[in-house]
């Protein structure tokens, strides 16, 4: 089992049922959920929206492979009412599943990036994700000192 973390938003219909959904649908074909921060409400990042977010990161624990997992979380954001992945831009959006991090893995294809490259960048990412793994945060943010977790 591999440890995963996501980020799941939506500022779109009801925004709180639908993470909730998201994250049943998760559990259903993902994995194990070991921890899931509170919904935090944020402003959109990356785009001008009247519509506000509201926001989470959830660790699971997986079998999934990383393209299995990418696979499987735009399935889910298709069954909420997704329409299509942002292309030229943010816009706004019913369900938004991203994936953080996959256990230890690096991967920069031109479709799916492990690590997430802007997740240090967005607070309403690393707050969430302080709130389920604050030394993880801290080494994301301070990526120069030591590791302070022994695997992820």
């Amino acid at each position: 089992m591999t440890d995963l973390y996501l980020s799941l938003g939506s500022n779109l219909g009801d925004r709180h049922t639908l993470l909730l959904k998201a994250i049943e649908a998760l559990v259903q074909r993902v994995g194990i959920l070991v921890r899931c921060s509170s919904f935090i409400e944020t402003e959109p990042w990356g785009f001008q929206s009247n519509h506000s977010f509201l926001n989470a990161v959830a660790l699971f624990r997986t079998e999934l492979s990383p393209r299995e997992v990418l696979a499987t979380t735009q399935a889910i954001e298709r069954d909420l009412g997704r329409q299509h992945k942002s292309v030229n831009g943010y816009a706004d959006r019913t369900m938004d599943i991203d994936i953080l991090l996959y256990g230890n893995e690096h991967i920069d294809d031109p479709d799916l990036k492990i690590p997430h490259p802007l997740m240090a960048d967005r607070p309403f990412v690393m707050k969430p994700l302080s709130e389920i793994a604050p030394d993880l945060t801290a080494q994301l943010l301070h990526p120069s000192s030591p590791s302070l977790i022994p695997h992820l």
